[in-house]
């Protein structure tokens, strides 16, 4: 029998997660660490969808940016004007297209990639690079709402020359957990469940949820190196990488099980 899983994304992919791993035979369990908050579509955010068009390209972080910028409300006819979207995943790219945005204008890292982020991105896309383009990236931000992450898109894209905008589409917030969810985590440590994490943030949110818990026996998988290496300097003692797919992590467990070739 497979261990449980603990996935840790923010609600809404936690759930998609959970379904389809328990589609797949593998117990899991949602245990949001990072909450989602959109922003309101007012001010700059608003300045910046209604001059959409202005950028060359606007670069999407995640499936939440996407969907924070891009909707509900009224945006410039995405097929009538020139901008392509930069997205870092199938999940993003997903958002994007359902939004409406042209799949002959959206540049993503391939399907098989062994990682989604941005640099298998940049890879992508920096045949388009020229300097005086204007490039729009729209990421989350923190509890103040300003701007959080990684730069280091931002940082090539101004090397290269590129005018680069940021701005914060959803702000990203550490949980309060509640009983049961404490207990949960407080058992997750040490009974063999798999922690599932996807963002260093969460994992910061984890131990200061629970501080002073001993994290030694606990198992995690982490869908980058950055974030393995978050988790093992957290006190995890066991910690694979795996590709941020449901497919590979069910794939992973699997193997571990003997239950795959």
């Amino acid at each position: 029998m497979p261990p449980r899983v603990i996935v840790t994304r923010a609600a809404r992919e936690a759930a998609r997660w959970v379904r389809e791993l328990n589609a797949r035979g593998i117990d899991a369990c949602a245990l949001p660490l990072i909450d989602i908050v959109a922003e309101p579509l007012t001010g700059t955010l608003a300045r910046a969808r209604e001059h959409l068009s202005d950028y060359q390209a606007a670069m999407f972080v995640s499936a939440n940016a996407a969907r924070g910028f891009l909707g509900p409300t009224t945006l410039p006819a995405l097929t009538a004007i020139e901008t392509r979207a930069w997205s870092t995943g199938p999940g993003t790219t997903q958002a994007v297209l359902d939004a409406g945005w042209p799949a002959a204008r959206v540049d993503a890292p391939p399907t098989d990639a062994a990682q989604f982020d941005s640099e298998a991105l940049w890879a992508r896309v920096r045949d388009q690079i020229r300097p005086g383009l204007s490039v729009l990236i729209v990421r989350g931000g923190d509890a103040d709402g300003r701007p959080a992450g990684r730069h280091w898109l931002a940082d090539q894209l101004r090397a290269a020359g590129v005018l680069v905008h940021q701005i914060a589409a959803y702000r990203r917030i550490a949980p309060v957990l509640d009983d049961s969810q404490r207990a949960l985590a407080a058992a997750a440590a040490g009974d063999g469940s798999l922690w599932l994490f996807s963002s260093s943030e969460a994992i910061a949110n984890l131990r200061a949820a629970l501080p002073g818990q001993d994290w030694a026996s606990a198992k995690g998988l982490a869908t980058h190196p950055r974030i393995a290496q978050a988790a093992r300097e957290a006190g995890f003692g066991i910690v694979r990488d795996v590709r941020p797919t449901v497919d590979a992590v069910a794939a992973s467990i699997e193997r571990d099980q003997g239950r795959a070739p």
